[in-house]
Formats: C-alpha cells, sequence, structure tokens
C-alpha cells in the first residue's frame, strides 16, 4: 500500500507542474493571438487561463506542501493544504466565470467581426494542449486535481465551442456566435464549481465522509460482546482520502488484562476495515468513572 501511495503523489505533483507550465506559456501566447485576431472570445479564455495558471500553479505548491510530514506545528501534516488549494481555485474560477459573461454581454450589445481563421489556428492550438494538460492531471484523485481537471475540460470545451465558431464565422456573418458561446460554457462551469465548492467546504467544516455511515460503524462496535457503550465519538476527513476516528469505548465483563487486549482487538479489527489513517480510542473498564462524561454531562448527553 506504501508503494501505491508514492506512486501516485509523484504523478500527481508531475501532471500540475507540467499542466502549470503549458497553460501559463499558452495564456502569454493566447494575450497577444487574442488581440490580433480580434476576438473577444480568445481574450477572454486568455483572462480565464491566467486564472487557471495561478490556480494551477497554486495546486502544485499545495500539493508539493502536502506531502510534508507531520510536525509540531502541523500534528496531522500538511494534507489540510490541498483543500485550501481547491478553495481558492474554486473562488478564482467564479470570479473568472463573472468576468467573462459581463464581457460577453457588452458584446452582445455592439458586435464586432473577428478573424475567422485566426480563430481557427488557435482554438486547434487551444484544444491540444489543454486535452494534454487535462489527461495528464485527470489520473490524480486528490480533491484539489479534481478541481484542477475541471480546469482543464472546461478549457477543452471553450476552445472547441471558439473552434466551431471559428469555422461558422468563416463561411457566415454571425459575429453574435463568439459571445454566445462564451455565456453557454461559463454557466456550465459555475454549475460545476458550486459543486466541487459544496464538496471541499463540508470537509473542511469536519463533516463526516459521505461514504461512511457513522451510526452504522457505532453499531457495529456496539455489537461486540465486551463493548457496553460508546461516547465521544467523531469521525472526519482531512482532505477528502484520508480519515480520522476517536471514540471513548466503554468495555464490560472484563476480569484480565488478557480479556481487554482481546476485546480491543476485536474493535481494531473493525476500525480496520475503514479507510482511518488515523484512529484513537479511549478504553475505559465498567466501574471506571470517564472524567470527560462528567464534565460534559450536564450540558451535553451523548449515546
Amino acid at each position: 500500500m506504501a508503494h501505491h501511495h508514492n506512486h501516485h503523489h509523484h504523478s500527481s505533483e508531475k501532471g500540475l507542474k507540467t499542466a502549470f507550465f503549458l497553460n501559463l506559456a499558452f495564456t502569454i501566447l493566447e494575450i497577444f493571438g487574442g488581440i490580433w485576431v480580434n476576438s473577444i472570445a480568445i481574450l477572454s479564455d486568455a483572462i480565464h487561463d491566467l486564472g487557471d495558471s495561478i490556480s494551477l500553479g497554486l495546486a502544485w505548491f499545495l500539493d508539493r506542501k502536502s506531502k510534508q510530514e507531520a510536525n509540531a506545528s502541523f500534528s496531522f501534516g500538511y494534507g489540510r493544504f490541498s483543500l485550501l488549494g481547491a478553495l481558492i481555485n474554486s473562488l478564482l474560477l467564479i470570479g473568472g466565470s463573472i468576468f467573462i459573461i459581463s464581457e460577453a454581454i457588452q458584446r452582445f450589445a455592439n458586435p464586432e467581426p473577428s478573424n475567422a481563421p485566426g480563430m481557427i489556428g488557435f482554438a486547434i492550438l487551444g484544444i491540444t494542449i489543454n486535452a494534454y494538460a487535462a489527461w495528464k492531471v485527470s489520473r490524480g484523485n486528490s480533491q484539489n486535481e479534481k478541481v484542477i481537471s475541471w480546469h482543464l475540460i472546461e478549457d477543452v470545451l471553450g476552445w472547441a465551442a471558439v473552434f466551431i465558431a471559428g469555422i461558422v464565422m468563416y463561411f457566415y456573418e454571425v459575429p453574435w456566435l463568439d459571445p454566445a458561446l462564451s455565456l453557454a460554457i461559463s454557466i456550465f462551469i459555475l454549475w460545476n464549481v458550486f459543486k466541487n465548492l459544496r464538496e471541499t467546504t463540508y470537509i473542511f467544516l469536519q463533516a463526516v465522509p459521505e461514504n461512511i455511515s457513522l451510526e452504522e460503524l457505532k453499531a457495529k462496535i456496539c455489537a461486540l460482546p465486551h463493548v457496553e457503550s460508546m461516547h465521544h465519538t467523531h469521525l472526519w476527513s482531512l482532505e477528502g482520502s484520508n480519515h480520522v476516528f476517536t471514540a471513548h469505548i466503554r468495555m464490560q465483563n472484563i476480569h484480565t488484562l488478557e480479556e481487554l487486549r482481546n476485546a480491543k482487538e476485536e474493535v481494531k479489527s473493525i476500525l480496520k476495515t475503514y479507510p482511518f489513517s488515523h484512529y484513537t480510542v479511549e478504553w475505559e473498564l465498567e466501574n471506571e468513572p470517564c472524567s470527560m462524561m462528567e464534565e460534559s454531562h450536564h450540558h451535553h448527553q451523548d449515546k
């Protein structure tokens, strides 16, 4: 398992790095190109790609940061830093999309002709570069990389739209096509960003991971013969794939240390079936008072 993990981390960092430098170089090219062919679609895409480059750079930096081992300041390690990247990314994309929408609306009011062959050439380049970058990143599975591969897929779609618009505008006089397409894509992007933002915020707020039922886990542990009850049970996620579990477990019918050891093993064998990177359990014997239980009893009764 450890080996597999390292491999993934290595490829995620390389993918983000490649995508970052490709995107940055391309953005600079695009700004000049957009001015040259007089296409707002390309210029707004350049702004958009600039946003992507910033967030890719950020993701790459945070991805490297998140691999650092735990230390005295961050006892869980740096896994959550990648969440921060995903959050900032989403906000950047929302800003970028709103900017594009306002630009497109102005273009409807006073349409201008664009250089169609220039648009087509750029679009082919754009599709190639972004598709390659998206493919490099899409093999990763962190929350951060999910957001990034959306950036890149949406760029491919944007360029496909510019490509089609360029071809149509080459043959027909329809200058409003340029802004109409950028509107459609921006709305699609916003919808996806909000979905991702919801997931990221959920993890930030330490919600129970969506793929684990806390009730079911409690039921399994409480069904063991030596377990009387559980309280102070907490389950949250560090960054979407590594989860943390803590609980106080009250034991019953324990007479020897050997029995306690076996009972602990039974509980641990259940916990090992879950994707926890940390779990901590406080064991209590029948007649031993739980100091936390006493303190919190008057204002919070736990199951």
